[in-house]
C-alpha cells in the first residue's frame, strides 16, 4: 500500500510503501477481542443455564464493585470503573478482572530480579553539595531518588535543542564517533529521511566492532515499521528487539507501552526528549502544520541513568541477558554548572509510585514567580489539576501551551474540558498557533527545569515507561527558558470568551472526561 506526504519543500509529492497496520497486528487484535468475547459469552451462557452460577456471578459483581472502591488506586481511575461495571452487569466485572491491572506482566517481573548487574555505582557526594547550596531543591532530589533509584549527578553538560532538525545534526555527529557501543530506545521509529540517516550510521558502527542495540515499542512503530523489523536489523548486525511484543491476550498489554526516547553513546553522551525518530520530527514530513519538539543532550555521568534505564528495557525483551566486555559506566565528567537528575517512570513494581507526577507537582508547589509547561496533551488527574490550581492562586504565573492543531481530535476535546476550570483559578492557557506542539517541557523560577518523555496525560503519568531529566541551574536552562518565550510569542492565549461551547459540545467533554483514565 502506497501513502502519499507532503515533504518541507511544499512542492514535491513523495510516494513510499506504507502498511498501515502489519497483518501480525490485526491478527493479534483480533484474537484479544475473540478471547474477550469468548469469556462473555461462556459466562452469560452459564448464568442463563445455570441458576446457581448466576446468583455467583451476582455477588462477584458486589465484590468487584467493593474491592474498586476500597482499592489504594487514584479517585479518578476508581469512578470510571465502578460507573462501568455497575451499567454493565455481568460483562463489566469481567472486563474489570481482565484489564484493570496496571502492574507489569509477570514475564517481566521474573527478570527483574537479574537486573543487579546493571546498576552502577552510586555516589552521594553530587547530593550533598546540592543539600548545602539549596536544602529544598536537595529534599525533591531525595524523594526523586527514593522512588526512581536514580541519584544526583553533577559535572554533566547540558545541551538543550529546541527543534528535531537542530538535534539530528548534533546526533549524527555522536552517532559517527561511537568507539564502544551504540543504545537507541524510541516509542516510534518510522523508515524516512531520519532514520534512514541514523540506519546508515549504524551500519557503518557495527562494521567497525561497534555494539549496536535498538529497542522500539510494538505497538508504537504499529503503523510505521513491518511487523518483524527487528529481524531486518537483526540481519544488518544490529540487536534490535520490540518492547513487549503484541501477542494477543486478553490482558491488558495494549497497556505499559514504552514511551521513552533514548540514546547512549559509549556511556558519556546520551540524548533525551519528546522526539522520536520520524520525519515530522525534524521538518521534513507535514502532519498538522508546524510539528515542534525538543530534547536535551548530557555529557557526563548522569549518562549513567540513561544507560541503565535501556539496559532494564533490553533486558527484559530478550531470552538472554548480554554479556558484554566493556564499562557501561565510564567515569565521565565534564566543566558544567547545575545539578542533572535524569529518571525513569513506569509502572508497578519497577516503580511503586508514579515519579513524573510526584516531580511535577513538586515544581508547581516550590514556585515562587512562575511555571511554564509545553505538552501536547492535557488530560489530568483532580490531584494533579489541584496542585497547578494551588499554584495560580498562590499568585505564581501559571502557563500552559498546548497544540492548536490536534493529532487526535477527541484527545483535544479532552484537553479542552480542563480549561474552564485552570482558567478560573488564574491559570493562562495559550494554543501553539502554527501547528502541534509535542514538546514536554516544564519550567521554573529560572533555575528548574524538567524535559523528557511525560505528557500531562493518564497514559503518561501512569501507564507507559517513561523517562525524563530534571535540571537545575544547569545551562541549558537558560535556552529552555529563551525557546519557551519565542513559544509563548507564537502562541494564542485562549480565555473565558474563546473557549465558550454550546450544550451539545459541552455534554460531549463531560462524557470522556469520566471515561478518560481508563483510556
Amino acid at each position: 500500500m502506497k501513502r502519499k506526504y507532503k515533504y518541507s519543500d511544499g512542492k514535491e509529492i513523495k510516494e513510499r510503501e506504507y502498511s498501515y497496520i502489519p497483518v501480525r497486528f490485526i491478527i493479534a487484535i483480533i484474537i484479544s477481542i475473540l478471547e474477550v468475547l469468548a469469556v462473555i459469552g461462556i459466562v452469560v451462557a452459564c448464568c442463563y443455564y445455570i441458576p446457581l452460577f448466576y446468583l455467583a456471578a451476582l455477588i462477584t459483581h458486589v465484590f468487584c464493585v467493593v474491592k474498586i472502591i476500597a482499592s489504594d488506586d487514584n479517585p479518578d481511575y476508581k469512578v470510571p470503573w465502578v460507573v462501568f461495571v455497575l451499567i454493565l452487569p455481568i460483562v463489566g466485572f469481567m472486563l474489570y478482572f481482565m484489564f484493570y491491572s496496571r502492574k507489569l506482566k509477570g514475564r517481566f517481573v521474573q527478570r527483574l530480579k537479574e537486573f543487579k548487574r546493571y546498576e552502577y555505582q552510586k555516589d552521594d557526594s553530587a547530593y550533598q553539595n546540592l543539600v548545602k547550596e539549596n536544602s529544598v531543591v536537595g529534599s525533591h532530589a531525595k524523594m526523586l531518588g527514593a522512588i526512581s533509584s536514580s541519584q544526583v549527578f553533577d559535572h554533566t553538560k547540558t545541551t538543550y535543542f529546541e527543534s528535531g532538525k537542530s538535534m539530528k545534526t548534533s546526533l549524527l555527529n555522536d552517532l559517527s564517533l561511537a568507539k564502544k557501543f551504540i543504545f537507541m530506545e524510541y516509542f516510534i521509529i518510522d523508515e524516512g529521511v531520519f532514520w534512514s540517516d541514523i540506519l546508515d550510521l549504524l551500519t557503518q558502527k557495527v562494521k567497525e566492532g561497534v555494539t549496536v542495540r535498538v529497542v522500539y515499542d510494538d505497538i508504537g512503530c504499529m503503523a510505521t515499521l513491518s511487523g518483524s523489523y527487528y529481524k531486518t536489523l537483526r540481519k544488518m548486525g544490529i540487536e534490535a528487539v520490540c518492547f513487549s511484543r503484541l501477542k494477543g491476550s486478553a490482558d491488558g498489554e495494549f497497556n505499559n507501552r514504552n514511551h521513552r526516547k533514548i540514546t547512549v553513546i559509549d556511556g558519556k553522551i546520551g540524548y533525551t526528549g519528546g522526539i522520536n525518530i520520524a520525519d515530522e520530527y525534524i521538518g521534513e514530513k507535514i502532519r498538522f502544520g508546524e510539528w515542534k519538539d525538543t530534547a536535551i543532550r548530557l555529557e557526563g555521568n548522569a549518562v549513567w541513568e540513561l544507560t541503565k534505564l535501556f539496559l532494564i528495557d533490553y533486558g527484559m525483551n530478550v531470552k538472554t541477558l548480554p554479556q558484554d566486555n566493556f564499562d557501561y559506566y565510564p567515569n565521565t565528567q565534564t566543566d558544567s554548572n547545575g545539578y542533572v537528575i535524569p529518571f525513569g517512570d513506569g509502572p508497578k513494581p519497577i516503580y511503586e509510585r508514579s515519579v513524573g507526577k510526584s516531580v511535577i507537582q513538586n515544581l508547581f508547589n516550590s514556585a515562587t514567580k512562575y511555571v511554564y509547561v509545553t505538552t501536547p496533551y492535557l488530560i489530568i488527574d483532580n490531584d494533579l489539576c489541584q496542585t497547578i490550581e494551588n499554584t495560580a492562586m498562590r499568585g505564581v504565573d501559571v502557563r500552559i501551551i498546548l497544540p492548536r492543531i490536534p493529532d487526535k481530535k477527541i484527545v483535544f476535546e479532552m484537553s479542552k474540558s480542563y480549561y474552564d476550570r485552570l482558567i478560573k483559578a488564574g491559570v493562562r492557557i495559550y494554543e501553539f498557533e502554527s501547528g502541534f506542539i509535542h514538546a514536554k517541557t516544564y519550567l521554573s523560577d529560572d533555575n528548574y527545569a524538567m524535559i523528557g518523555t511525560i505528557n500531562l496525560d493518564y497514559r503518561s503519568l501512569v501507564h507507559h515507561f517513561e523517562n525524563g531529566v530534571l535540571l537545575y541551574k544547569c545551562d541549558a536552562v537558560e535556552h529552555i527558558k529563551q525557546d519557551v518565550t519565542k513559544t509563548l510569542e507564537r502562541s494564542i492565549e485562549v480565555t473565558k470568551q474563546t473557549n465558550k461551547i454550546g450544550v451539545f459540545r459541552r455534554l460531549l467533554r463531560s462524557i470522556i472526561k469520566i471515561f478518560a483514565p481508563m483510556l
